[in-house]
């Protein structure tokens, strides 16, 4: 049996590096040289996940088609490789240490003292092991390449057990076999220095004692030092970088590469410089430019195996985000809008449908809070603000989040865009806001609420789901992915997800439509269009008479991909800038063209991104293909 290969990537100096984003990047890289690869991220924090993490502490909490609350890194990996992690590709320290203590209890290890060494650290590497052999392509076997993540910095106290057993790891697995890669900061930074005009007042200065004339320059000074400490550091608890991957605002200087061979045991071809770049899809480009990948294969021995990577159509995606100029607004009206990470994903989504429609995204951040009546008391200043930027968008956005803080802004938010024909996207807590807003405006049940909200209100619209517990946080929402099917087939969710009986989205929340509402506001003008198995379970609502009026339940940003956007994200956008009847109409040509294959000979098959479907789901898989981005041949 082949031995798998790993890659670790570590980061020094300061946090917020980018490791996520290298690790993504040189994951793609080695994907698009043939190989197969998989990601595992470590973070050291106690948390068992990131489920009760707030997002102004750790950013958003991406969720797994398993329902694994984790890291928004491992969003990255999914976008960037194409394919679906399970919650155990995210290693905590809390993960590791509640299965240590569990067979402590069980008696396990047979009454021994339980210690860090070797018991924490031979857990770390039998997890990463384990893990690493979980096949996340969607094809049989392990992945040939495991990209791992360290979280943090290399110093920290509490990544100390993971740096232990990764350095008895490198050792176990043996040369050829483990990478490391480590992300540095190289400072620029911009010194003032004096030279004279002319030289000649050098000499003639001596003689008639003129003064001397001088103009101000500004030096751009690379410095290594803070680097050469983070190796030695690293170095000093024992593991030894392959690769050097320098973050800078420029590419390094042939003398400062060389200076960082010398100082840091590392070839001057193998120091990566990572300089900023318009866009982060640039990232693997920079990497192939620079030849990281030769420098991989060197390592772990696998000149023979791989090819040369093949990044054309991720090329011509990034030249293409580079060049557009027409605009495109969309408001997100949430109340984490001061840390834009937050919203990663919802903001990846958009970009995606954007660079579909060939425009350039702008996002207006709209504080929810802000938008309300006690802001127009308190602060006139920051409430015309936000009024300014939700009426300027050509589409408006509302998230998912938790409390009560900032949701009469979202109610108002949904209200404008309803009244006044502005393209609408509302997601979980958007959808239910959307719902709220339809029961006050349009049924005239003016105290209509959440019970998240306003737990003694008479008209509930929304509830809390049965199953849910409200004394235990931690992993108790409905969480993952689930099924939905759609109820009404002639709605533009339906269309855009390409004509299909049901979708697979996943969710987080613990609230949900109170199904005994659901019949007055449908008879008022609200369509559900989707609902769960039970059809009790509201998943998608739609005005009908809107130009794009859409909530759903789940959380379609999850699945969105570089090249792939996600429908609904898709359809806000074009529907923003006037492209929606276009892409409808669009889907329609599609289908028609489906519908003479699917007319064909029995035994042709659809090869959706190499797995075969059954003659009979031609038409519903090649529209489905064609609205996710997939490639779909007929043969």
């Amino acid at each position: 049996m082949k031995k798998m290969k790993y890659i670790l990537v570590t980061g020094g100096v300061v946090s917020g590096l980018g490791k996520g984003v290298t690790a993504s990047s040189i994951g793609l890289l080695l994907k698009a040289c043939g190989l197969r690869v998989t990601s595992i991220k470590i973070d050291p924090y106690l948390n068992s996940d990131a489920g009760t993490m707030s997002p102004f502490e750790h950013g958003e909490v991406f969720v797994l088609d398993d329902g694994g609350e984790v890291d928004l890194d491992l969003g990255n990996y999914e976008r960037f490789l194409d394919v679906k992690l399970t919650r155990d590709n995210n290693i905590t320290t809390g993960k590791i240490y509640q299965y240590v203590l569990d067979k402590e209890r069980r008696g396990d290890y047979l009454g021994k003292t339980v210690q860090v060494v070797p018991h924490i650290t031979d857990a770390i590497q039998e997890w990463i092991e384990r893990v690493a052999m979980i096949p996340v392509d969607g094809k049989e076997g392990p992945a040939d390449v495991c990209v791992i993540e360290l979280g943090g910095t290399i110093g920290d106290i509490e990544s100390m057990p993971f740096i232990e057993a990764l350095g008895q790891f490198s050792y176990r697995v043996g040369a050829g076999n483990f990478c490391l890669i480590h992300v540095s900061l190289v400072p620029v930074l911009n010194v003032v220095g004096e030279q004279m005009i002319d030289p000649l007042f050098a000499s003639w200065n001596k003689l008639i004692n003129w003064p001397m004339n001088f103009c101000h320059l500004v030096y751009h000074v690379q410095k290594t030092k803070p680097t050469q400490h983070s190796v030695r550091g690293l170095r000093g608890l024992g593991l030894t970088p392959n690769i050097l991957a320098c973050r800078s605002t420029m590419a390094l200087d042939d003398n400062v590469k060389e200076k960082l061979s010398q100082f840091c045991h590392v070839p001057a071809e193998d120091v990566i410089t990572l300089y900023d770049v318009p866009n982060i899809w640039h990232v693997p480009l920079l990497l192939r430019d620079q030849k990281a990948h030769e420098a991989i294969f060197k390592v772990l021995n696998l000149p023979g195996i791989a090819k040369e990577p093949s990044l054309k159509e991720w090329t011509t995606r990034t030249e293409i985000c580079d060049g557009l100029h027409e605009r495109v607004r969309i408001a997100i009206v949430g109340k984490y809008t001061g840390l834009p990470d937050s919203y990663l994903s919802v903001l990846k989504a958009l970009l995606h449908a954007s660079v579909a429609c060939r425009k350039k995204l702008v996002v207006d951040w709209v504080p929810a809070s802000d938008l309300e009546d006690m802001t127009e008391i308190e602060n006139l200043d920051a409430y015309k603000a936000a009024w300014k930027l939700l009426k300027s968008a050509d589409g408006v956005l509302v998230p998912g989040g938790f409390g009560d803080r900032g949701v009469q802004g979202k109610i108002l938010a949904a209200k404008y865009a309803r009244e006044n024909r502005i393209p609408f996207f509302g997601i979980c807590l958007g959808m239910q806001v959307a719902v709220i807003e339809f029961a006050r405006s349009v049924l005239g049940l003016t105290d209509a609420n959440s019970t998240e909200f306003d737990p003694s209100t008479r008209n509930p619209c929304v509830i809390f789901m049965p199953e849910g517990s409200k004394t235990q946080m931690g992993g108790t929402m409905r969480l993952g992915s689930r099924r939905t099917y759609f109820e009404v087939m002639d709605c533009k969710s339906v269309k855009l997800y390409g004509n299909r009986r049901y979708i697979d989205e996943r969710h987080r929340h613990r609230y949900e439509v109170n199904p005994d509402i659901v019949g007055r506001l449908e008879n008022a003008g609200l369509s559900f269009t989707g609902k769960d198995e039970s059809g009790q379970r509201m998943e998608v609502i739609e005005v009908p008479d809107h130009p794009y009026y859409i909530g759903v339940q789940f959380h379609p940003e999850f699945k969105s991909r570089p090249g792939k956007p996600s429908a609904l994200f898709l359809g806000l956008v074009a529907a923003a800038c006037g492209q929606l009847d276009a892409l409808l109409q669009g889907f329609e040509s599609r289908e028609k063209v489906n519908c003479e294959i699917g007319n064909g000979p029995s035994n042709k098959k659809v090869y959706q991104n190499g797995y075969a479907t059954k003659p009979a789901n031609i038409i519903r898989d090649a529209i489905y293909s064609y609205c996710n981005g997939l490639s779909c041949t007929v043969i």
